[in-house]
């Protein structure tokens, strides 16, 4: 059974329907890109597999569980992680606090270790310390994780997003445009932070991309959305050769 699997997924906003009986499976550990023209419908796919909209039709499957309709941090405790298109990130708090406090979901100290500092809950935020700083290391942020994030380049708090999803130890990561409003030296490094995540935590990773070249590089499939309806679905140079693909983005000098 794939990790992830989305059966005749159907979504309408006012009568009007942006996802048409979308299918998808992702196995375990594997890259797969999500590419199409603005306003295709890949975001909404995205907010319909996290629980952020409700599915008019279908069905999504995580890991033999039936998540279809779920609230979002419930989906989220079943193990999909999410970066967002436009950041979304508290103005007011450090690096570090970003990734600590998207882990707090999963502590088990309560009320009383809470108010009462029991050892229990010493030690399980001495993990979590822990676990923050080896995920800003991964992303290669770990020496700026005491500055307030809106001090950092834009880049930077790409990686903070991605560091914060990460820490929900995810089965499947989903990444949303990670390279936009980057440069190309900024573009070159999250594109091996993405290698690197996938490689070091064998991590399902599921992607939308405008740089058709970062999804050609990164990923072992590939589907092209429409108004909504999946056109092509291949190898990268199986979709970079399609006439409908090509077609739907004006040209072939874009997918290259």
């Amino acid at each position: 059974m794939p990790l992830l699997q989305v059966e005749k997924m159907s979504h309408e906003f006012g009568g009007l329907r942006a996802v048409n009986s979308y299918n998808l499976e992702i196995e375990a550990g594997q890259i797969r890109g999500l590419i199409g023209p603005n306003g295709a419908g890949k975001t909404t796919i995205f907010n319909l597999i996290t629980g952020i909209y409700k599915p008019t039709e279908g069905d999504i499957i995580l890991d033999g569980k039936k998540i279809t309709g779920l609230q979002p941090h419930r989906i989220a405790a079943f193990g999909i992680g999410r970066t967002f298109q436009n950041l979304q990130l508290w103005r007011h708090m450090t690096v570090v606090e970003h990734v600590k406090l998207a882990r707090y979901s999963r502590v088990g100290y309560g009320l009383i270790g809470a108010f009462f500092g029991t050892m229990k809950r010493q030690k399980q935020e001495a993990d979590i310390e822990e676990m923050a700083h080896n995920l800003l290391k991964m992303v290669g942020i770990d020496h700026l994780s005491d500055q307030v994030v809106t001090n950092l380049p834009y880049g930077d708090q790409r990686r903070v997003e991605m560091a914060r999803a990460l820490s929900m130890e995810p089965k499947i990561l989903l990444l949303d445009e990670p390279t936009a409003g980057m440069n190309p030296e900024e573009l070159i490094q999250m594109m091996e932070i993405i290698r690197r995540v996938h490689k070091e935590l064998g991590m399902a990773i599921f992607l939308i991309e405008h740089r058709l070249k970062v999804v050609m590089d990164l990923c072992q499939m590939i589907q092209t959305l429409n108004f909504g309806h999946v056109i092509a679905e291949g190898t990268p140079e199986e979709i970079q050769n399609n006439p409908k693909v090509i077609d739907a983005y004006l040209g072939r000098e874009s997918l290259v």
